[in-house]
């Protein structure tokens, strides 16, 4: 284990020196400020007024590296566990030409002491390339990380989250959307005023995910041929919807729906709905007999921002795949394979394992002093009244970020968050951006 992770070290000291002389050779040196046409009296008028500006240009590069210490205690009784983990997140979206884009997203994440037991993990989130022939036309090929829904705690319309997630570093549901693998896919769009139109077909490449350390891992996310397209129109300046429809082999169409609302300047109200045929997640998970039948999954809820940056955002979530206080009962009592292996296919399908839950989150920028923004999420079940609380206090400096996370697990045994293997788990960690 120590020699593994000294190798894994020099590989991050290598990639960090990589980086480093990539980004010396690409980014070119600051130009000088326009000077300006004004002469005579005129540039005599003006000069106690003008001062010279320069146009910071948008690097093509997002390079940081992260750090993180975690302790954690479990469920019931036991010794608390120390852990560790060394994080690189590398992004780059630069144009190489007029009208052509290369995207390219990797994290690599080492860990030690982890439960999960996982060491290495390096996840492709994107790598595509991106043509524009016309201002309202763009062609995309590639790994892309396809992400839909207007809702935060749980999203319905997002049908390119399953088998997605090979490293969790945070339960922050922005880090678990970002952090996650692309679909190989083609996509086009294009757009008009206040609308667009996008179609998108990701093909069958593998046949099962694959969890070596460096794989591409294209089982997890290309086991099947898919396609999807999506119509939006913004109605007005304060209505927005977007309408779609999915499909793939061995899968009955779903339709969708994303909604946005400005009820006023500081509140919008949202909804996230899909439906279609489908089996539940009890009879995929046993391998039972089919029960399609047309259900339902919904994410609705309201964020309100206060003058001082403060926002909230309370949302109730619904999957009518998913058992219900009845059902969820009697799986908990039941064999406990049956209950692993239900559990673990709504994990890996990023999907809720009951019918009802209830999210909220909190933000507050600035908070107290400036550059310190404090975050809360509450996740509730109302199945069998289990709850996850997640608290993090982060400062930005110039250059590096640290935070503290705290998360706690509470809820009877066997019960959606009571059954997770630890019940309190405090992560400090650093991140330095170059």
């Amino acid at each position: 284990m120590a020699s593994d992770f000294r190798v894994s070290m020099a590989l991050m000291r290598l990639v960090f020196k990589c980086v480093l002389g990539l980004l010396a050779a690409v980014t070119p040196a600051p130009a000088a400020p326009p000077a300006s046409a004004v002469d005579g009296e005129a540039a005599a008028l003006d000069l106690a007024d003008r001062t010279a500006e320069t146009v910071a240009r948008r690097s093509d590069w997002r390079v940081f590296s992260e750090a993180a210490a975690r302790l954690s205690t479990p469920q019931g009784s036991g010794d608390a566990r120390q852990g560790g983990r060394v994080s690189l997140d590398l992004r780059y979206d630069g144009s190489f030409t007029t009208g052509w884009r290369t995207v390219v997203a990797n994290r690599l994440d080492m860990s030690r002491g982890d439960i999960t037991g996982k060491g290495n993990i390096n996840t492709l989130k994107e790598a595509y390339l991106s043509w524009q022939p016309a201002a309202d036309k763009i062609a995309d090929l590639g790994r892309i990380n396809a992400r839909l829904g207007v809702a935060m705690g749980y999203n319905p319309t997002d049908h390119f989250r399953a088998g997605a997630l090979r490293s969790i570093t945070s339960l922050d549901p922005a880090s678990l959307r970002e952090n996650r693998l692309g679909s190989a896919m083609l996509r086009g769009q294009t757009l008009w005023t206040g609308g667009s139109l996008t179609g998108l077909y990701s093909p069958k490449l593998a046949d099962q995910p694959n969890s070596d350390a460096y794989s591409l891992d294209l089982g997890a996310t290309n086991r099947r041929d898919r396609w999807q397209l999506a119509l939006g129109q913004a109605l007005s300046d304060k209505v927005n919807p977007q309408v779609l429809v999915s499909g793939g082999a061995g899968q009955s169409p779903q339709f969708g729906l994303n909604l946005t609302g400005l009820l006023n300047d500081a509140t919008v109200a949202y909804v996230e709905w899909s439906g279609g045929r489908t089996p539940s997640l009890l009879t995929q998970a046993l391998l039972l007999p089919q029960d399609a039948a047309f259900r339902s999954r919904l994410a609705t809820g309201l964020t309100h921002t206060t003058p001082n940056n403060l926002s909230f955002t309370l949302e109730y979530d619904y999957n009518g795949a998913g058992l219900d206080r009845d059902g969820w009962n009697a799986l908990r009592r039941g064999p406990s394979s049956a209950y692993a292996a239900y559990r673990g296919l709504a994990a890996q399908l990023q999907d809720a394992p009951t019918k009802q839950a209830v999210f909220f989150h909190t933000t507050w920028q600035d908070a107290l002093i400036k550059h310190l923004d404090l975050s809360a999420m509450l996740r509730y079940e109302l199945a069998d009244y289990s709850r996850m609380q997640w608290l993090e206090a982060r400062y930005h400096f110039t250059r590096i970020d640290m935070a503290l996370q705290v998360q706690r697990n509470n809820g009877g045994p066997g019960s959606n968050y009571g059954a997770l293997p630890e019940r309190s788990i405090w992560q400090v960690l650093a991140r330095y951006f170059f």
